[in-house]
């Protein structure tokens, strides 16, 4: 998951309307002019592809570093809303109807789900989100970009963090045909053996090929984990190991995964970007996004120790990329550095939090958190809660009624004890 995919890929993509499932090709909308953009919006550059993308990506780092959204700020992401549960990349104007040029979008809907449960207090629009993303399962199991697309690796494997972070049981989301979201992940992993064995691919080709994909393999080690992007900070547990053969359980295939990535790190401690389709100049260029996103995965898969050279890597060399794509940049490096126990408040001599809160309106609340304890979530299968559309909490909200019943109980027997007693 790179900081977002290039317009150029965007236009491409199939686009949903509003008042219909099926997805329709339309071309996607000219940019919107910078000096429109709303006043609660992340960054300064057309928000055209990813308004809500950058917006999502800028809570779910701050959440983690014990900052709270400007009020105005997570109204904006709200308002983006459909009435069905989707978002669009970006909405100009919120008042005017769904139109055929409103690309209804699964990676922003994930994404702004995902923040809105970290931000708290937002039920309702939470499981609206939930209810569409599950409404457009496709019958393998996954998501694509767009509803009815094919699925793909990122888009399933953020599909499934919104999931688990809301609480669905993940094992228990099956289509007609009895599949789960891990299905699709596990036709997209390459087998053990050869350069590129353990990775996944982002799609099969024409011919039902599958090729290597960094970015695609760092979503999916997250994804068949079942873990959402902001991870905590796990101490490494795990020699890295690749696991041949077919069968695969999710997290065999999520160790295969950064398997590959371990070894696509060595040596220069970066991952590249791939080359657009059709550039005459192939020369392999730093894919710093993709890179701090590798760091995560290798963290959330027990390969802390792994990650090390990635996060020195990006310690010396990111500032000035962070620094040109904004909002979403700064908050992918906060991820990083916050699953790796490192200070995102001197990430290399910069503090990454007080540029992230300078790209948006003044945070409501600071508070700068104790770096010796977690705060990071992981919500894995054993603690997930099957919640249908309309819990969030999971567990913890249970026991809570469950105390506040047991209390009640008690007061009602021993009332009725002293009764006799009389």
């Amino acid at each position: 998951m790179t900081v977002r995919r290039s317009a150029a890929t965007l236009a491409a993509t199939a686009a949903v309307l509003c008042a219909a499932a099926a997805p329709v090709a339309v071309a996607a909308p000219s940019p919107s002019p910078s000096a429109a953009l709303p006043a609660g919006l992340y960054g300064t550059k057309d928000p055209t592809y990813d308004g809500v993308w950058r917006q999502s990506m800028a809570f779910l780092a701050q959440r983690l570093e014990g900052v709270t959204p400007a009020r105005k700020s997570v109204d904006w992401l709200i308002g983006q809303q459909r009435a069905n549960g989707a978002y669009a990349a970006f909405r100009p104007d919120v008042s005017k109807p769904c139109d055929a040029k409103t690309v209804l979008d699964t990676n922003a809907t994930a994404a702004a789900t995902q923040a809105l449960v970290e931000v708290g207090g937002h039920r309702d629009i939470v499981n609206n989100g939930v209810r569409w993303l599950k409404s457009v399962q496709n019958e393998d199991g996954g998501w694509g970009y767009t509803a009815g697309a094919p699925s793909d690796a990122n888009s399933t494997s953020l599909v499934i963090g919104a999931l688990a972070r809301q609480g669905q049981r993940l094992a228990d989301i099956t289509t007609p045909g009895g599949k789960t979201p891990y299905d699709p992940l596990l036709a997209l992993a390459i087998p053990c053996g050869g350069k590129d064995g353990g990775a996944f691919a982002y799609q099969p080709d024409k011919k039902g090929k599958l090729t290597a994909n960094a970015d695609a393999t760092a979503a999916a080690v997250l994804g068949t984990m079942g873990k959402a992007m902001a991870v905590g900070n796990n101490a490494a547990g795990k020699a890295p190991a690749c696991h041949p053969g077919s069968g695969l359980t999710p997290e065999q295939a999520a160790q295969n995964g950064a398997h590959y990535l371990v070894g696509a790190l060595a040596g220069s401690g970066h991952l590249n970007q791939a080359p657009m389709p059709g550039a005459t100049d192939t020369t392999p260029q730093p894919d710093f996004g993709n890179t701090a996103d590798a760091v995560v995965a290798l963290s959330a898969s027990g390969h802390q120790d792994e990650a090390a050279g990635a996060i020195t890597w990006l310690k010396k060399n990111s500032t000035d990329w962070a620094g040109q794509n904004g909002p979403a940049a700064y908050a992918q490096l906060i991820l990083a550095a916050h699953a790796t126990g490192n200070d995102a408040r001197d990430f290399g001599g910069v503090d990454l939090v007080a540029r992230l809160n300078a790209a948006g309106p003044a945070p409501a609340a600071v508070v700068t958190p104790d770096p010796s304890a977690d705060t990071g979530y992981e919500a894995t299968e054993k603690d997930q809660v099957h919640s249908g559309d309309d819990v969030i909490g999971g567990v913890w909200w249970y026991i809570g009624i469950a105390l506040v019943l047991a209390a009640i109980a008690f007061f009602l027997i021993s009332g009725r004890r002293k009764n006799r007693q009389l």
